[in-house]
């Protein structure tokens, strides 16, 4: 019996990942290619620090979908785990989806940050972004990740299974472990991302309601108006696809602290 109800929980899993999985690439890439297309060629947007911050994020979120979502679909649909065939790829697969993920985050952050600036009462805050300054942050915080990301490189490594005798792509290191268990999925692609984007969505939104009680010109009020429209749709879907996972991790250690 237990049998049965495994083999059909495993069947499900694959069409699961198979039809919904392969959608959700498709979409997902054509959509960060559209916004991609769309911030660079209007010259409006081209001129922004929070459009900037917004293309890259579409880059990075790219690549994740096609490292991550794709060899998820490979290992679950098709039973491809090219992770524990190759040890360059396992560790390189999970380090470049770490420095991604900690880019998409940043930029989110920065955007956020740089529409509630923009859209402040005061001159010199509107003033603190620009696209100059953009490029830097996103050069700074790059490198910072790369650095980050270091650890991964060495800890990620092939272990074999005792059990079933198969190599497995795993951490090898209990510390690193732990670090990322908390550290890096609770706290910096979870708890941090969110606070930060919410407060500042919801400071950027209530500054956008008071533009038409201020003197701003009809094109930046506009510009504005759809960069923060933007931003808060982002911050919305990021918490919808972030708390879940954030509560399960909480759950799982909670309830399984071994």
């Amino acid at each position: 019996m237990s049998t049965s109800v495994n083999f059909t929980r495993n069947s499900a899993s694959e069409e699961i990942t198979i039809y919904l999985g392969i959608p959700i690439l498709g979409t997902g890439v054509l959509g960060g290619t559209l916004n991609i297309i769309v911030f660079m060629s209007l010259k409006t947007f081209r001129q922004s620090s929070c459009a900037f911050f917004l293309t890259i994020m579409s880059f990075v979120n790219i690549g994740q979908l096609l490292f991550s979502l794709l060899s998820r679909i490979m290992i679950t649909g098709f039973d491809a785990d090219w992770t524990d065939y190759s040890l360059v790829y396992c560790k390189f697969r999970n380090y470049f989806l770490q420095v991604c993920a900690l880019t998409s985050y940043t930029c989110m952050c920065l955007a956020t940050i740089d529409q509630f600036l923009a859209t402040s009462l005061h001159v010199h805050w509107q003033k603190f972004f620009n696209i100059k300054k953009a490029y830097v942050l996103c050069i700074l915080f790059f490198i910072i990740w790369i650095l980050h990301g270091i650890p991964t490189l060495i800890w990620y490594n092939l272990s074999l299974l005792p059990t079933t005798g198969r190599l497995i792509c795993t951490i090898t290191n209990p510390v690193f472990d732990l670090y990322i268990a908390y550290g890096y999925l609770i706290i910096l692609t979870g708890i941090l991302p969110i606070c930060i984007t919410v407060l500042f969505g919801f400071l950027a939104y209530w500054n956008v309601r008071q533009i038409p009680y201020r003197t701003v010109p009809l094109v930046r009020r506009e510009l504005d108006k759809q960069l923060t429209s933007m931003v808060l749709v982002q911050v919305v879907f990021n918490c919808f696809i972030i708390l879940p996972y954030i509560i399960c991790l909480f759950l799982v250690d909670t309830l399984d602290p071994n």
